[in-house]
């Protein structure tokens, strides 16, 4: 999800370093080629509701790649992205009350928003038609832009930070920071969370497998659903699900139509949804996380028939996040990931545009990211 902000008239026209106080470093994407490179630039001093944080671990997320490339038609370069952040509190302002040097944190997709709006006061930040977003946002106070998680340190409103459960592994957390949220948050607000319901799963990628996982958390009967048949073992064996699909299978689809309570569709391929919706029982939702670039055709008597709903949700509120986060360390869950350093991130984006990671790559940060590489 993208967030157009416009800059002020009289934004400041300065190099990214020099915008700024505090010295920051990074890898930034320059051009739709999408390669990343060292990019040095600068970070606001630590208000007083600020803390300042040293990044640990950025998690890879599909949208990054999507971001650096140009896919949105909207990145305003240069880019520095990521927004799975998990990182150590260095400095806390004046007012800061909720945490401490030295506390394990988290950041996500967004460092602010209007905070006045319906959405805002009702722990919705994530609808907020001001949110900014950790990166390739363009700051209303200032008209700067925001720099996202490949970087050495970041400076975040406490509002915005989320403590991270000293029971997860801070690698395997950072793609909660998103992935988590984006399938816990309907999950919940769609009564998907009910133990003994039926959901069903459509793809297992880096949102996919997460949400198996949350789903076995909640006490569901979890199917993977997927085009490739070759993961069943892993949907089923590793990650727990009950039972498993393959989409092209008319038989196995026909035999398990009005079966489930609720589908969480993390595919962002174009792909074809009566059939999906088939297998939902009356009154049963259908609620997408993945983003197709082209749009989805859904003929009106898929839904009639059955009083079926089809729904979109974005990531959640920091309240929710926080809720989640610590949902994950009391029942274990996290993220399969692939922990790389920053001198392999261009060749990372090559192979998860190939969809080949299981599941998520994560950068080690603070022992690799080095302005030489």
């Amino acid at each position: 999800m993208a967030l157009e902000v416009a800059a002020p008239t009289n934004a400041k026209k300065v190099a990214p370093e020099e915008e700024h106080p505090r010295k920051a470093f990074g890898l930034a994407a320059h051009d739709s080629s999408g390669l990343l490179s060292p990019f040095p630039f600068s970070r606001r001093n630590n208000g007083d509701t600020d803390v300042t944080i040293k990044i640990l671990y950025c998690g890879i997320c599909h949208s990054d790649l999507h971001k650096i490339k140009n896919d949105w038609k909207d990145t305003i370069y240069p880019a520095v992205p990521g927004h799975e952040v998990v990182g150590e509190i260095t400095e806390v302002g004046s007012n800061v009350k909720n945490f401490k040097l030295g506390d394990k944190v988290g950041v996500g997709c967004m460092v602010e928003s209007c905070r006045s709006c319906p959405s805002c006061t009702t722990g919705f930040e994530n609808y907020c038609p001001g949110m900014i977003l950790i990166y390739n946002s363009v700051h209303p106070k200032d008209g700067t832009m925001t720099y996202g998680g490949y970087s050495d340190m970041i400076v975040v409103d406490q509002d915005f930070v989320v403590h991270i459960p000293e029971s997860l592994p801070l690698d395997k957390a950072a793609p909660l920071l998103c992935a988590g949220i984006t399938v816990y948050a309907p999950m919940k607000y769609h009564g998907l969370n009910t133990p003994g319901k039926h959901l069903g799963v459509v793809g297992l990628g880096g949102l996919g497998h997460v949400a198996v996982k949350f789903g076995k958390a909640f006490g569901l009967k979890v199917t993977v659903i997927s085009s490739n048949p070759n993961k069943e073992k892993e949907a089923i064996q590793r990650l727990g699900a009950d039972a498993f699909l393959v989409s092209s299978n008319a038989e196995q689809m026909k035999v398990a139509m009005c079966s489930m309570d609720g589908i969480i569709d993390t595919v962002s391929a174009t792909h074809s949804i009566p059939p999906l919706l088939a297998l939902l029982k009356p009154n049963g939702k259908m609620i997408l996380v993945g983003a197709p670039e082209k749009p989805l055709e859904v003929p009106a008597f898929a839904l009639i028939f059955g009083g079926k709903t089809l729904v979109g949700s974005p990531i959640g509120g920091i309240k929710d996040t926080q809720e989640m986060i610590d949902f994950a360390g009391k029942h274990n869950v996290t993220a399969d990931i692939e922990l790389i350093s920053a001198d392999y991130v261009n060749k990372a984006m090559e192979r998860l545009a190939k969809a080949d990671v299981k599941y998520r790559f994560v950068i080690d940060i603070a022992k690799t990211l080095k302005s030489d590489i």
